[in-house]
């Protein structure tokens, strides 16, 4: 019996795969030779998500793997016209990421509102100095994608005490739409952007948004540095048009040292961390083997991805 081919687009370390020994044959590739091992590939698996040699190497010639998984819940890296429009299935690892994110999202709102960053500069002068901190509970946030990570957030922010509101591509029962943005955001305390990128949310959040805002109001993006037009969020970070924001992804990673971004009065940088916790990759890889199992049975997969909009549907 002829095993089915397993491709792998690495990055370290490796995931792990042991239950599959014996049931496929794994090869392994990267950038540079990804084209060239694309047609004898049954599965491919994305586990460089960084990576954006899927996109490059697809339109290719010969076949093409009957299904793609990436090893991530954003999956415009990898999506292109000729992918889009083919027969092969798309799944994302939807699931991994939701609480650990809303947990990062809470950490900084909460380390802002008690100024936590000031306190460790102060401790480290050796100076005393009381100050009054913000109350969370009754502020007023708001939480651009209605998906998994969305709702999490969400949720977590609501169980602080905030009045959370959750904008997702349509309305719906629990969910606002597109049209209600920009008068939830004249009255949000915080702006959490954990929105997926698509042809709709490139650059969403752009000179005009952050002037819609507060002048006390904070930003934090966990979705996808492209929603953000940087240049207009440092500017309104240096005009005081909004108190403050936190960036954990960037339009370009990593962040280049010389990078203007690095020292904008105000701005927390963190290099795309928000979901990644002690373990993370093991769950990644058990998710993999999992709807392999699935796939391999002939079943249907959850987490796919609808390859016209560019996420999962249903949320």
């Amino acid at each position: 019996m002829t095993l089915p081919t397993l491709l792998v687009l690495d990055a370290d370390p490796l995931p792990r795969l042991g239950r599959l020994t014996g049931r496929v044959r794994v090869e392994h590739a990267d950038d540079s030779t990804l084209a060239g091992l694309l047609p004898a590939a049954d599965v491919l698996l994305v586990w460089d998500f960084a990576s954006h040699a899927v996109r490059e190497a697809w339109p290719g010639e010969g076949p093409r793997p009957r299904w793609v998984h990436t090893a991530s819940a954003g999956v415009d890296h990898l999506l292109c016209p000729e992918l889009a429009v083919s027969d092969t299935v798309v799944t994302n690892a939807r699931g991994i990421f939701d609480r650990p994110i809303a947990e990062y999202v809470a950490a900084l709102v909460l380390a802002v509102a008690k100024d936590l960053p000031r306190t460790l500069a102060l401790q480290r002068e050796r100076t005393w100095r009381h100050r009054e901190s913000r109350k969370v509970a009754g502020t007023r946030a708001v939480v651009v994608g209605s998906g998994p990570i969305g709702r999490a957030v969400s949720g977590t922010l609501t169980a602080l005490g905030m009045r959370t509101a959750l904008v997702g591509r349509t309305a719906r029962a629990g969910v606002h739409g597109p049209d209600d943005l920009d008068r939830l955001l004249a009255r949000a305390d915080w702006v959490i952007a954990a929105a997926p990128l698509t042809s709709s949310t490139r650059g969403m959040f752009d000179a005009r948004r952050f002037g819609v805002m507060q002048p006390s109001a904070y930003f934090v993006n966990v979705g996808r540095g492209q929603l953000v037009v940087e240049e207009e969020l440092a500017e309104a970070l240096r005009r005081r048009w909004i108190a403050g924001a936190a960036l954990d992804v960037f339009e370009t990673e990593p962040l280049a040292p010389d990078s203007p971004l690095w020292d904008l009065p105000g701005l927390i940088v963190s290099p795309h961390m928000s979901g990644d916790t002690v373990g993370w990759r093991d769950e990644l890889g058990e998710q993999f083997v999992e709807l392999y199992e699935l796939w391999a049975a002939g079943r249907p997969l959850p987490n796919v991805v609808d390859k016209q909009r560019g996420y999962v549907p249903g949320h």
